[in-house]
């Protein structure tokens, strides 16, 4: 194999492929499992597919979400899918496990790039500010693993989560379990269970900035809907 392909087969590595893989070779007794999770709708396929294998608690840590109100009933509806889901007897139960509301710790941590496009740099900032707290914990309350559901949204970088999960691995001494799963249907999952428990599904991520762009898009499409419907 040349130097230039083999390189480029780490770059585009498959990381559903390597969940299996690890799920595979996981010992006989239940692991367990520190599930970073950015809102019910997401963790609802992750958990369905890991509560087969894992010892979950679910980490509910997401300092980005800039409304109080928003925050509260996000947290309430992740709270309330965990206890739908324990009521069902595949899996072992979840647990629950809230982590602190630090806005100001986000807009610390992103300061200057608030006007970054979605997706850049300053998403990327949030990704590991979210990971590292998942980590640090992961490695203070003895688990065997840790990961974010965060992979699940087709807007996510996959790649991205999993180099930071993997070098914060490194740094707290805690095994960081490799993922992308919007792959294999899991996000089409996602969407029918979120239909199914009734899930608040948001259209943004949480932050201000997410927000304004979401909220400037709705308005462009609705100004171009309201054009096209002008009869000349």
């Amino acid at each position: 194999m040349s130097q230039e392909l083999h390189i480029s087969n780490k770059m585009n590595r498959n990381y559903q492929k390597e969940l299996e893989k690890e799920l595979a070779a996981l010992p006989d007794c239940r692991q367990r499992l520190l599930m970073h999770s950015c809102c019910a709708p997401c963790s609802s396929y992750c958990l369905e597919y890991l509560r087969q294998y894992f010892s979950i608690t679910v980490f509910y840590y997401n300092p980005n979400i800039s409304l109080p109100m928003e925050y509260r009933h996000r947290v309430e509806e992740q709270k309330r899918l965990i206890g739908e889901l324990n009521q069902r007897p595949e899996g072992a139960p979840v647990s629950f496990l809230e982590g602190p509301y630090e806005p100001e710790r986000y807009l610390e941590a992103v300061k200057g790039w608030e006007g970054c496009p979605e997706g850049g740099k300053r998403c990327h900032i949030c990704y590991e500010l979210r990971l590292r707290e998942a980590a640090r914990l992961a490695k203070e309350g003895g688990f065997d693993y840790f990961v974010t559901t965060l992979s699940i949204s087709p807007l996510k970088d996959a790649k991205k989560l999993n180099e930071i999960g993997e070098r914060l691995s490194q740094e707290y001494g805690v095994r960081y379990l490799p993922s992308d799963f919007k792959k294999k249907g899991g996000y089409q999952r996602s969407v029918e269970m979120s239909r199914e428990y009734g899930l608040y599904r948001q259209d943004f991520c949480g932050c201000a900035f997410s927000k304004a762009q979401r909220d400037a898009e709705k308005n462009r499409q609705q100004n171009k809907t309201k054009a096209q419907g002008v009869k000349v």
